[in-house]
Protein backbone atom coordinates (compact mmCIF):
# COMPACT_ATOMS: atom_id res chain seq x y z
CA UNK A 1 0.00 0.00 0.00
CA UNK A 2 1.23 3.49 -0.86
CA UNK A 3 2.45 5.91 1.76
CA UNK A 4 0.11 8.68 2.78
CA UNK A 5 1.38 12.11 1.75
CA UNK A 6 1.81 14.13 4.90
CA UNK A 7 1.82 17.77 3.85
CA UNK A 8 -1.26 17.79 1.61
CA UNK A 9 -3.34 15.74 4.04
CA UNK A 10 -2.22 17.77 7.06
CA UNK A 11 -2.91 21.01 5.21
CA UNK A 12 -6.42 19.88 4.28
CA UNK A 13 -7.31 18.75 7.81
CA UNK A 14 -5.70 21.84 9.36
CA UNK A 15 -7.74 24.11 7.10
CA UNK A 16 -10.93 22.17 7.85
CA UNK A 17 -10.41 22.43 11.62
CA UNK A 18 -9.53 26.12 11.31
CA UNK A 19 -12.70 26.72 9.26
CA UNK A 20 -14.85 25.08 11.95
CA UNK A 21 -13.32 27.35 14.57
CA UNK A 22 -13.75 30.39 12.32
CA UNK A 23 -17.46 29.53 12.09
CA UNK A 24 -17.61 29.41 15.90
CA UNK A 25 -15.89 32.81 16.09
CA UNK A 26 -18.45 34.22 13.65
CA UNK A 27 -21.30 32.82 15.77
CA UNK A 28 -19.85 34.57 18.81
CA UNK A 29 -19.28 37.79 16.85
CA UNK A 30 -22.91 37.99 15.72
CA UNK A 31 -24.14 37.21 19.22
CA UNK A 32 -25.59 33.71 18.85
CA UNK A 33 -22.76 31.68 20.38
CA UNK A 34 -24.48 31.31 23.76
CA UNK A 35 -27.79 30.37 22.17
CA UNK A 36 -25.99 27.72 20.10
CA UNK A 37 -24.36 26.25 23.22
CA UNK A 38 -27.69 26.28 25.05
CA UNK A 39 -29.22 24.34 22.15
CA UNK A 40 -26.44 21.87 21.25
CA UNK A 41 -25.22 20.76 24.69
CA UNK A 42 -28.57 19.35 25.90
CA UNK A 43 -28.72 17.30 22.70
CA UNK A 44 -25.63 15.53 24.07
CA UNK A 45 -27.20 15.21 27.55
CA UNK A 46 -24.82 17.84 28.93
CA UNK A 47 -25.90 20.83 30.98
CA UNK A 48 -24.25 24.09 30.07
CA UNK A 49 -21.85 25.40 32.67
CA UNK A 50 -20.17 27.72 30.17
CA UNK A 51 -20.83 31.36 29.42
CA UNK A 52 -19.69 32.85 26.13
CA UNK A 53 -17.70 36.04 26.72
CA UNK A 54 -17.69 39.09 24.46
CA UNK A 55 -16.07 38.78 21.05
CA UNK A 56 -12.45 39.76 20.58
CA UNK A 57 -10.91 39.80 17.13
CA UNK A 58 -7.44 38.95 18.48
CA UNK A 59 -8.83 35.98 20.44
CA UNK A 60 -10.71 34.80 17.34
CA UNK A 61 -7.56 35.08 15.23
CA UNK A 62 -5.53 33.16 17.83
CA UNK A 63 -8.28 30.51 17.99
CA UNK A 64 -8.27 29.96 14.23
CA UNK A 65 -4.46 29.91 13.99
CA UNK A 66 -4.08 27.49 16.91
CA UNK A 67 -6.82 25.25 15.50
CA UNK A 68 -4.96 25.11 12.18
CA UNK A 69 -1.62 24.36 13.83
CA UNK A 70 -3.15 21.68 16.06
CA UNK A 71 -4.99 20.08 13.15
CA UNK A 72 -1.87 20.16 10.99
CA UNK A 73 0.43 18.69 13.65
CA UNK A 74 -2.14 16.11 14.78
CA UNK A 75 -2.61 14.95 11.20
CA UNK A 76 1.15 14.73 10.64
CA UNK A 77 1.48 12.55 13.75
CA UNK A 78 -1.38 10.31 12.63
CA UNK A 79 0.15 9.93 9.15
CA UNK A 80 3.59 9.23 10.60
CA UNK A 81 2.14 6.46 12.80
CA UNK A 82 0.13 5.00 9.88
CA UNK A 83 3.15 5.00 7.58
CA UNK A 84 5.30 3.45 10.31
CA UNK A 85 2.77 0.65 10.84
CA UNK A 86 2.55 -0.07 7.08
CA UNK A 87 6.29 -0.80 6.78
Amino acid sequence: MAKIKGHKSALAIGLFVAALHAIWAILVAVGIGQAYLNWILPLHFVSSMFTVIEFSFLNALALVIMAFVGGYIGTWLFIWICNAIKK
